[in-house]
């Protein structure tokens, strides 16, 4: 009788077994039929370019037809490639030819030169004249082979476990708000709201082939409800993609959605292995929470320290210092000298600063520093990778602070104040024996780097914690669309870092050295860092948050109102302007802007000045043994 209840018992245990795997099958081969699926589009695209004749306006036109079909197909898998693996992702469907951004973790080495491919490119190289098969043929020849990497055991065991899927969902949907519906990537905007709703519906198909193969770790039917809706949002929208109503699609639909993910992230313990989790904080419970990803940290050589009440030391130093202008080499000139607090910690006074010999003036102009802590390269060039880097360099660069390091510490601890703070700080950075530059410059960086957290009207709308006006709305679906301006200054710090937030983007504008157009900025941009023809002239793209307080504009502050800026997009740039710029990525097109679009873009860009509460500057600076130093003055002289 044991005997038979234990071969029942195995039995039963067989058959559980056998079933589990059947039903862990079903999301695995479904990622495996989908990927073969679009595998065989291409194949059937590059087999219709291959019998083509180019000269054919009806051949052209079905490549077109199967571009399309195509790119149906991988937005079914885009959930997955992008990211598993996004360097392949750019051979599929890159958006250049050529892309040079440095991610986080490779900020230390020189810039990678990564080509694209796939779809996109070509659906535009199909406008080229003259327009050259092998090329056009190469394109997809590249996107195929490019698919065999998401064929691999290293990324299809992921498969196994649930951890992947909420990551992968959860740049999805960071990927809704801030490029799906932009034509970021797609280069016929006809094609940009049919293509979300395949998505919408080939990512549910996704969702039921998970939740059959994982049923301890389900995407929750809370999740699953509100992600309906949202497809029956989108496909009650108008085709036409800039009369998508981009503000509620992200506020009622993608936000919640976020937040769900974030919660059964942390709810099932998940863990990742992709450095598409980089930076991404876990905790965070939606996109317009400023914790969303870290990309510099402000405390730098103070990375350690979390008590409250040291910081607040440390911040009070660091205030001290951004306004003395013993940091200077002739001790008149300090950080707030160029970056003023009661401006937005720029200055909208002069198109650049004077040099430190009061003679010249400095190539560029001063950039905020408000919210720069969500840059993962600094400076216009991105020359710098972090914001102690920045500011050592500020501090002794000649024609800036002039200061020579040795004879700058020597000043600041001959004050009492400063050599007892120091003195006690460095205790928190035992593996340094003593004080140095970097302890300075951090603390300078941890008070300054405090003006980045606050909130414009419009997060607070988008966590529908307020209303904003119709305008408003107006402004930010048509900045969204057919202003363009979001496929460079994506949601939600509006600045050159899209998801998975792991590196800053640079554009080519073509910006003039003066409002006349008479001839192209010689500031060669990128180029002076990484030396490459498409870097020429190219500059990170900057936040539009608190931009109407932050005049000049552009790098070398050419324009003075943002007016000047709407129009200098609206004609298209540089080569909008007929000026030469070989490797302009913004489009020559002009966007035939209204009045009252124009208008609607400003109300939209207004609601991004944040809440900020300035503080006085210091009344007094802390006494020098150096009688000399004393007759320093709060903020600098010039």
């Amino acid at each position: 009788m044991k005997a038979l209840i234990v071969i029942l018992i195995f039995s039963i245990s067989v058959l559980s077994f056998s079933f589990s795997v059947r039903v862990n099958k079903a999301y695995s081969n479904y990622y495996s039929n989908a990927l073969n699926e679009f595998n065989k589009q291409q194949s059937d695209l590059e087999n219709i370019i291959l019998k083509s004749d180019l000269c054919s306006e009806e051949d052209k036109q079905a490549i077109r037809k199967s571009i399309e079909e195509a790119r149906l197909k991988l937005k079914n898998i885009d959930f997955w490639l992008r990211y598993f693996e996004p360097n392949a992702y750019r051979k599929i469907n890159g958006p250049l030819p050529v892309e040079w951004e440095n991610e986080v973790f490779e900020k230390f080495e020189p810039p990678y030169r990564r080509e694209g491919a796939g779809l996109s490119l070509a659906e535009l190289t199909l406008d080229q004249k003259p327009l050259i098969k092998d090329s056009l043929l190469q394109l997809i020849i590249r996107s195929r082979e490019a698919i065999k990497t998401f064929e691999a055991d290293s990324i299809t065991g992921q498969l196994n476990t649930y951890s992947h899927f909420f990551l992968a969902n959860r740049l999805f949907l960071l990927n809704l708000a801030a490029i799906y519906t932009t034509g970021f990537e797609c280069p016929d905007t006809l094609n940009i709201i049919p293509e979300l709703k395949s998505m919408l519906h080939g990512t549910k198909d996704i969702y039921n082939s998970y939740n059959l193969s994982f049923i301890e770790s389900p995407l929750s039917g809370e999740y699953l409800d509100v992600f309906d809706k949202t497809i029956a949002f989108v496909n009650a929208q108008p085709s036409e993609f800039s009369s998508f109503d981009q503000f509620i699609f992200i506020r009622d639909y993608v936000n919640p959605l976020f937040t769900i993910n974030q919660k059964l992230i942390n709810n099932y313990n998940v863990t990742s292995i992709n450095y598409n989790d980089y930076t991404l904080n876990n905790t965070t419970m939606s996109i317009f929470d400023k914790s969303l990803y870290t990309s510099q940290s402000t405390k730098g050589i103070y990375s350690m320290v979390e008590d409250e009440k040291t910081l607040s030391e440390i911040r009070y130093i660091g205030k001290l210092l951004f306004y003395d202008p013993i940091l200077s080499g002739n001790n008149m000139r300090s950080c707030a000298s160029c970056h003023k607090p009661s401006e937005y910690f720029t200055d909208t006074t002069v198109s650049t600063a004077l040099s430190f010999d009061r003679q010249q003036h400095l190539p560029r102009n001063t950039p905020t520093l408000i919210n720069s802590v969500f840059n993962h390269l600094l400076m216009l060039d991105g020359k710098h990778i972090s914001l102690q880097a920045q500011g050592r360099a500020v501090i002794t660069n000649p024609t800036e602070m002039n200061s020579d390091e040795k004879e700058l510490l020597r000043k600041v601890l001959s004050c009492k104040e400063y050599k007892d703070a120091f003195k006690s700080f460095l205790k928190l950075t035992p593996e340094e024996k003593d004080i140095t530059l970097t302890h300075i410059v951090s603390a300078i960086t941890y008070y300054d780097g405090s003006y980045s957290r606050y909130y414009a009207p419009f997060d607070d709308a988008m966590n529908n914690k307020t209303g904003v006006a119709d305008d408003v709305k107006k402004g930010f679906n048509l900045f969204m669309s057919r202003a363009k301006c979001a496929t460079c200054h994506f949601v939600p710090n509006f600045n050159g870092v899209k998801p998975p937030f792991v590196g800053s983007e640079f554009e080519v504008l073509g910006t003039p050295d003066d409002t006349g157009f008479h001839k192209l900025s010689t500031d060669s941009g990128r180029w002076m860092v990484n030396k490459a023809p498409e870097t020429m002239h190219a500059f990170r793209t900057g936040s539009i948050r608190n931009a109407k307080y932050t005049k000049p504009y552009m790098h070398n502050g050419v324009f003075k109102t943002l007016e000047e800026v709407i129009d200098f997009y609206d004609v298209g740039g540089g080569l909008g302007k007929k000026m030469i710029v070989d490797n302009q990525t913004l489009s020559a097109d002009s966007l035939k802007l209204s009045s009252s679009d124009k208008r609607e873009l400003l109300a939209f860009i207004y609601s991004l000045n944040e809440n900020i509460i300035f503080e006085e500057p210091p009344s007094a600076l802390p006494v020098s043994s150096d009688k000399a130093l004393n007759t320093r003055k709060p903020g600098g002289e010039y």
